[in-house]
């Protein structure tokens, strides 16, 4: 069934309980998502990544057929943090689209929604590597990184710690071990001098946050697991 199309989302009941969760990275704070993205208020900004937009059509050029609803999906829960926060500036921290040619398979609804969400705010693209530069047709800044008051955001987080630095890629995942089996959910992971934000999009898989190519990031990492209410900070040591 094709999700509804896009348009304005008011706060659910369930989002008003929410318990925010604060990240201080650098000295800066922020607050960790539920949705997958970061809040910096002292910024008015919002933070997050790896939406891969137009992924379910890439796979259709190549056969794999998967129901191509997954750029409205995305949109539409980006469409409900932009209503949360009323954000001055939003931050796509690169993979905003998953391929070069996203912007010819775009359709026009999807290319309306975030023209209109740029109105009275600033986007700024910077560049993943599956998408070096977001579609001509969309409005915002394009940049390799951002460095703003203590932080550096960009895509690819860098092999030495960088203090400040927000990155993505990687899409982090935790296996929770509880008494009824093992659960497995996007996640942030972070420590006091950097973090990695979960996959926002919807057809997005993950790297498990014990495999090398996270964990050895991070000294003492801390882990945030995106809950169905809240963001949950769960030990390292149970995940699997």
């Amino acid at each position: 069934m094709r999700p509804n199309g896009l348009r304005q989302n008011r706060q659910t009941d369930s989002e008003a309980d929410e318990v925010p969760l604060a990240l201080t990275i650098n000295g800066v704070r922020l607050v960790a998502d539920r949705a997958g993205a970061l809040w910096w208020p002292e910024q008015r900004a919002l933070l997050l990544s790896d939406l891969h937009l137009e992924k379910g059509s890439s796979y259709a050029r190549s056969g794999q057929l998967v129901p191509p609803y997954d750029t409205i999906a995305t949109l539409q829960r980006l469409g409900a943090l932009v209503a949360k926060y009323d954000p001055q500036r939003i931050f796509f921290l690169g993979d905003a689209f998953h391929d070069r040619r996203a912007g010819d398979r775009i359709a026009a609804e999807a290319t309306d929604f975030i023209v209109a969400m740029a109105r009275g705010r600033d986007l700024i693209w910077i560049e993943g590597n599956h998408d070096p530069l977001p579609p001509a047709q969309l409005p915002g800044e394009r940049t390799p990184e951002v460095r703003l008051d203590g932080l550096i955001l960009r895509h690819l987080p860098a092999a030495k710690p960088d203090p400040g630095e927000i990155a993505g890629h990687l899409h982090p995942v935790a296996r929770v071990a509880t008494r009824a089996a093992v659960v497995r959910r996007a996640c942030f992971i972070s420590d006091e001098r950097r973090a990695i934000l979960p996959a926002f999009g919807a057809y997005t898989g993950g790297i498990n946050v014990r495999e090398p190519a996270i964990a050895r990031l991070f000294e003492a990492p801390r882990v945030h697991v995106l809950g169905e209410r809240r963001v949950l900070p769960i030990a390292l040591e149970r995940c699997v």
